[in-house]
């Protein structure tokens, strides 16, 4: 179980280094608000891919890459643009806020969807999968948002392009995988 909730987590461990990237300042409340909603999503997401069974998970599966690939380039997209342009660090958007942490929420923890739908089945209780995969997610974003605010100062604009190229590298390997498949 720990090896599936690390491997969900690695997503929301990468748009969390680029949410430490991002931000000029990066404080207890951002750090909490990130994690939080994070974990929350892995915990949930599961929990609904369980529950929709198999006639839902036939009809999300058709898209479901579609829409982890669309908001995770808007997000990149919209990080490379703000890179390229100089803005003062208050005008910048915040990931860790409004539309900006749900849109991320959302797109890394589609996969958890998949997830919970399996293991609905293989006819195995979810309660302690989900919450293993929230509290792995959860530890793995405040440990993100702490190394990218440590390489931050160092790389500067780079790192918020490269965080930007992460995001829609993301994006694509999500993509590819699942039009491989």
């Amino acid at each position: 179980m720990l090896q599936i909730a690390f491997g969900l987590a690695m997503d929301a461990f990468a748009v969390s280094i680029v949410a430490g990237i991002t931000l000029a300042e990066v404080t207890p409340r951002h750090v909490f608000r990130l994690a939080f909603h994070f974990g929350l999503f892995q915990a949930l997401m599961p929990l609904i891919g369980w529950a929709a069974g198999r006639e839902l998970v036939d009809y999300i599966g058709a898209y479901d890459h579609w829409l982890a690939f669309g908001l995770l380039a808007f997000v990149g997209g919209k990080m490379l643009w703000e890179a390229r342009h100089d803005h003062p660090p208050e005008m910048k958007t915040d990931p860790t806020r409004g539309i900006m942490l749900v849109t991320l929420s959302v797109a890394t923890s589609i996969d958890a969807l998949a997830v919970g739908l399996s293991m609905a089945l293989l006819d195995v209780s979810i309660w302690v999968p989900a919450a293993v995969i929230g509290l792995v997610a959860c530890a793995m974003s405040v440990v993100g948002i702490g190394f990218g605010k440590r390489i931050s100062p160092a790389w500067g604009r780079g790192a918020e392009i490269l965080g930007g190229l992460v995001l829609l590298g993301i994006g694509v390997r999500i993509l590819v995988s699942h039009l491989g498949a």
